[in-house]
C-alpha cells in the first residue's frame, strides 16, 4: 500500500499529468451536466412517458452516428495535436451546448435540431475522451499508466457525477425550459476546460511522427488503417482479450443501464425520477472511487486478467440477487458495485493498450476502443426494446445481465490460460 501511495505522488507531482487531469475533470464535470439536461428533457419529462422503444432510439440516434466515424476520427488524432483537438473541442462544446439551451426551451426534445445538437455535442465528447487516452503515456512514464488511469479515469467519472449532481439541484424544474437553464452550465465547464487546455504545450501530447501524406489520402484510407490497428492490438494478445472482455461487458452494462432509465422514469416500476437516478448514478461512481484505490494493488498482485474475471464473476453475482428484487436501495447496492466493476476493468484494460500499443497507432487504437463502446451501447439498446417492458420491470433481463457477466468471466479466463499454457510450451521449463 505504500507502494501505491509513492507512486500516486509521483505521477500527481508531475506538472503536465496534473494539467491533463484538469482537462479531464472539468470537461466531464461539463458532460455531466449536459447529460442530466439531456436526461431530463428526453427521459423524466412527465407529459411525455417514455418507451423501451422510444428509449433504445434516442441511444441509437445519439450513439451510433459517431460510431460509424469514429475510425476517422482516429486518422486525425493520430496527425492531428493532441492538445489542439482537445482545446478546440472544448470550445466547439461550449457553442453546441449553448445552442442546445437556446433551442430546447422553444421546441421538443425530440425535434431534429435538439437531437442533431445532443448528436455533435456526445460525439466531440467521445472523440476528446479518445485523445485523453491517447495522450496519457506522454505525461506519464509507462510503468505508473495503471495508477495514472486509476486516478484520471476515475477523477473524470467523478467529475462527471458532481457535475450531475450539479444539475439536479438547480432549479424545481427539470423539463423544458429548465432544461435549457443545466445546459448553461454545462457552456461555463466547457470554456474552463478549454482554458486550461491553452496551458499545455502544442506538441507535448503527440503524436510522435504524424504522417506527411495529404489528410484526404489519409481518410481514403481509413479502412485499411482501422484493418492495421486492428491487427496491431490483435498481435498483443492480452490487450485484445482485454479489449473483448470488456467490449461485451459494455453490452450488458448497456441493458442494465436502460432497464434503469426505465424504472426509474415517470410510469417506471420503481418510479423516482431524477432524484431516484441521482442516487444510482452516484453510487456508481462511488464503485468507480473504490476502484481507483483497489485496482492498482490488486492487479500488481494477481495480475489484470485475474482482477477482470473476479469483477465480472462479482458483477454477475450482485446483479441477480440484489437486481430481481426491483427495489431502489437494492438497486443503489448493485449500482455501487456494477461501478466497481465496470471502472476497474476500464482502469486495467486502458493501462494494456497504453503500454503494448505503439504510440503511431494509439490514436486508431482507442477510437476503435470507444467505437466498440458505443455499438455495445447501441447494441444493447436494441436488445432493450424487444425485450424490456415500458416499466422496465424483467427477471428475463436481470438474468440476461447476471449471466453474461458470468459468461464473459469464464471465457475471459479460459482465453487467458490457453495463451499461458502456449508461452509454456514455447518456452519449456
Amino acid at each position: 500500500m505504500l507502494g501505491r501511495r509513492t507512486d500516486l505522488s509521483k505521477v500527481l507531482s508531475v506538472r503536465d499529468f496534473r494539467r491533463l487531469l484538469a482537462v479531464r475533470m472539468v470537461g466531464q464535470a461539463g458532460d455531466g451536466v449536459f447529460q442530466t439536461a439531456l436526461f431530463a428533457a428526453v427521459f423524466f419529462n412527465p407529459q411525455d412517458a417514455t418507451s423501451a422503444a422510444q428509449a433504445a432510439s434516442a441511444f441509437a440516434v445519439v450513439l451510433l452516428p459517431y460510431s460509424l466515424l469514429g475510425p476517422f476520427a482516429g486518422v486525425l488524432l493520430d496527425r492531428w495535436s493532441r492538445q489542439r483537438v482537445l482545446l478546440v473541442g472544448n470550445l466547439a462544446r461550449a457553442v453546441l451546448v449553448l445552442s442546445f439551451a437556446l433551442a430546447i426551451g422553444g421546441v421538443s426534445a425530440t425535434s431534429p435540431l435538439v437531437q442533431g445538437l445532443a448528436l455533435l455535442t456526445i460525439s466531440i465528447s467521445r472523440f476528446l475522451l479518445s485523445g485523453l487516452s491517447a495522450a496519457q503515456p506522454h505525461v506519464v512514464d509507462r510503468h505508473r499508466l495503471v495508477i495514472a488511469n486509476s486516478t484520471s479515469t476515475t477523477l473524470g467519472g467523478g467529475a462527471a457525477i458532481v457535475g450531475g449532481a450539479l444539475a439536479v439541484g438547480i432549479g424545481s424544474s427539470t423539463a423544458g425550459t429548465g432544461s435549457g437553464r443545466i445546459a448553461l452550465v454545462g457552456v461555463v465547464f466547457y470554456l474552463v476546460a478549454g482554458l486550461l487546455t491553452a496551458r499545455l504545450p502544442y506538441a507535448l501530447l503527440g503524436p510522435d511522427h504524424p504522417p506527411t501524406r495529404p489528410l484526404r489520402h489519409a481518410l481514403g484510407e481509413v479502412l485499411r488503417g482501422v484493418r492495421e490497428g486492428a491487427q496491431h492490438v490483435r498481435r498483443r494478445g492480452e490487450a485484445f482479450r482485454g479489449l473483448c472482455a470488456i467490449g461485451a461487458h459494455r453490452f450488458f452494462f448497456g441493458l442494465s443501464f436502460v432497464t434503469t432509465l426505465l424504472l426509474y422514469a415517470p410510469g417506471g416500476a420503481v418510479g423516482r425520477g431524477v432524484s431516484g437516478l441521482a442516487a444510482i448514478i452516484v453510487a456508481t461512481g462511488l464503485g468507480g472511487l473504490l476502484a481507483a484505490a483497489l485496482t492498482p494493488v490488486l492487479v500488481a498482485r494477481v495480475g489484470p486478467p485475474q482482477w477482470i474475471v473476479t469483477l465480472f464473476a462479482v458483477a454477475a453475482a450482485v446483479q441477480v440477487v440484489l437486481g430481481l428484487t426491483f427495489r431502489h436501495v437494492p438497486l443503489v447496492i448493485a449500482a455501487f458495485v456494477l461501478g466497481l466493476a465496470a471502472q476497474g476493468a476500464k482502469i486495467t484494460v486502458d493501462s494494456l493498450l497504453q503500454a503494448q500499443v505503439a504510440d503511431d497507432f494509439r490514436g486508431r487504437v482507442f477510437s476503435f476502443y470507444d467505437t466498440a463502446f458505443n455499438l455495445s451501447f447501441v447494441a444493447a439498446g436494441a436488445c432493450a426494446a424487444f425485450l424490456l417492458p415500458d416499466d422496465g420491470r424483467s427477471v428475463l433481463v436481470v438474468l440476461v445481465v447476471g449471466g453474461g457477466y458470468l459468461t464473459t468471466a469464464a471465457l475471459y479466463a479460459l482465453a487467458t490460460a490457453r495463451a499461458r499454457d502456449r508461452r509454456h510450451v514455447m518456452v519449456p521449463g
